[in-house]
């Protein structure tokens, strides 16, 4: 039972064998199996084993012998480019080779920095006096969710961690794993978390495995990951665009650190953009003020004049997103016409290079709650112009017109209330308005609505009453009262012999009393 115990699994066949014997056995199942696949016996199939397969995971395992300079030289030679070596400088002679042959990978991937130092924006996350910082520095990684929108900076971070862990392997050797939600299953996850496990016991090596859209993990697949983080088989980073407290669990969110990433400044993008100018085009030159058709030729000595007010206009157009913006310069540089002579990219090509057709707005995630929370919140505060922004916001974005008008019914009767009873009957009208003729007609309804609500005078007398209404039942100590008898109906002869009806005057009555007796003195509209 004891030597089963201190029995090391392999990751290839999963038989157990001694310590002493495992690296062996793992190399010589390793060349079998490989062997196999070479000679065309080894069948494809969707499976966690065909993942390692893959993904190429025995490379972790070390050689026996060392590698000599030559075979050094050639893996650095292989290895070399994006990732923890930074970007390469992009190897385009002239203009016509770019627009015949392209860039070799999307620009944004290029362009991810490989260093802290490179990191743009998120100063308060990970500027040089924020604990995250020194944590990195320090190469210590604990669980981590980044939350933040698109083109923030979340993969980009996981990515520094990775370089950086990497970079000191002999302080504290690590491994990392990239998936991604969208098309990973709880079987691919188990496969990995069974070679980390191997990897920890057998070489002492940390595994980090980095989950991109992590959310779309449902509550199940994420139950995988609780005990291998818990006792740190793996160091988990999620990388997710909907609010952790609803698309996690909470158990996993308590073993995570959740860091929360903002949207990116426009002066932000415009430093992304320029250093990927810098680093990734060398044929191109960065003019801060533009050139007349005669000075084109004699400003630059470049192939390529880039105007800054360019790269000024595409940071301000993208909403925070540097992927859009790399994107967006991307198709720019790409669709430069060949020809011998220099090449502009001014403000008319970045418009025609990214047309700008929708904002930033999610229907089913957190845009969705808290637009229409501004909105509400400026319709009670009487602002109507600020009301007509966010109303506009949501319906350039492709909110369902029907959710907005049933928003406008509630404010009307929760905020306007008895000051205007009209409002009501103006949101209710609006709501058929809206199913009747639909977009793009219906918005001036919706507009007419919302400056409506927002001008109108305001009453919250009866919501406040029925929230105290409300609390009076729900902290009832004890039965809830019963209706009093003379308020009951007595709709059959059994009924009025038990007294139901009893002493009920149809007439107004100031004595008679329509609250249980229990409730005698209570007063639901008494502010205080």
């Amino acid at each position: 039972m004891s030597e089963r115990a201190n029995a090391v699994k392999c990751p290839m066949c999963f038989k157990h064998f001694s310590s002493p014997l495992i690296f062996s056995h793992v190399q010589h199942c390793n060349g079998t199996k490989s062997n196999e696949t070479s000679s065309g016996h080894a069948t494809e199939k969707t499976s966690a084993p065909n993942l390692l397969k893959r993904s190429s995971p025995w490379s972790q395992f070390p050689n026996s012998r060392k590698l000599g300079k030559k075979e050094e030289a050639e893996t650095s030679s292989k290895n070399a480019g994006v990732g923890c070596h930074g970007p390469n400088t992009l190897n385009v002679s002239t203009t016509s080779k770019l627009q015949t042959t392209g860039f070799p990978r999307p620009l944004a991937e290029m362009a991810r920095p490989a260093t802290l130092e490179e990191f743009v924006g998120q100063v308060k996350v990970v500027g040089r006096e924020t604990s995250l910082f020194q944590l990195i520095n320090n190469n210590i990684t604990p669980s981590m969710i980044f939350w933040g929108p698109p083109g923030c900076g979340k993969t980009t971070l996981a990515n520094i961690i990775a370089c950086k862990a990497r970079a000191s392997p002999n302080k504290n050797p690590v491994r990392f794993v990239k998936l991604s939600a969208t098309n990973t299953g709880k079987a691919d996850v188990q496969a990995i978390i069974r070679v980390a496990a191997n990897e920890k016991k057998m070489f002492q090596r940390r595994t980090i495995l980095f989950i991109d859209e992590i959310h779309r993990f449902n509550k199940l697949q994420q139950d995988t990951f609780l005990p291998h983080v818990e006792n740190g088989t793996i160091v988990l980073l999620g990388a997710t665009t909907e609010n952790p407290s609803f698309s996690l669990n909470s158990a996993l969110l308590s073993r995570c650190r959740v860091v929360v990433l903002n949207k990116l400044s426009p002066s932000d993008v415009e430093s992304v953009l320029t250093r990927a100018v810098k680093m990734l085009l060398p044929n191109a030159d960065v003019i801060s003020h533009k050139l007349t058709t005669d000075e084109i030729d004699t400003g630059s000595d470049k192939e390529i004049v880039i105007y800054q007010s360019a790269l000024q206009l595409l940071a301000n157009v993208c909403d925070g997103d540097a992927r859009t913006a790399l994107n967006g310069l991307q198709i720019a540089v790409e669709s430069l016409k060949s020809s011998d002579g220099k090449q502009v990219i001014d403000d008319a090509l970045i418009n025609k290079s990214l047309e700008r057709s929708h904002v930033l707005y999610d229907r089913s995630g957190d845009q969705h709650y808290e637009v229409i929370s501004a909105l509400h919140k400026s319709i009670r505060g009487g602002d109507d112009n600020a009301a007509l922004y966010w109303l506009t916001r949501m319906i350039v974005g492709g909110e369902d017109p029907k959710f907005i008008a049933r928003r406008l019914i509630r404010i009307a009767s929760e905020d306007v209330g008895l000051a205007d009873s009209n409002a009501l009957n103006l949101a209710v009208s609006t709501y058929h308005a809206v199913i009747y003729i639909g977009l793009p007609e219906c918005d001036a309804s919706l507009a007419q609505c919302v400056v409506y609500l927002s001008r109108a005078p305001k009453s919250v007398e009866a919501y406040l009453a029925l929230e105290k209404a409300k609390s009076c039942i729900k902290d009832c100590k004890g039965a809830i009262p019963s209706v009093p008898l003379h308020l009951r109906n007595a709709s059959t002869k059994l009924m009025k012999d038990l007294g139901y009806g009893a002493g009920y005057k149809y007439e107004y009555d100031p004595d008679q009393t329509y609250l249980p007796a229990e409730l005698k003195g209570v007063n639901f509209f008494v502010t205080g």
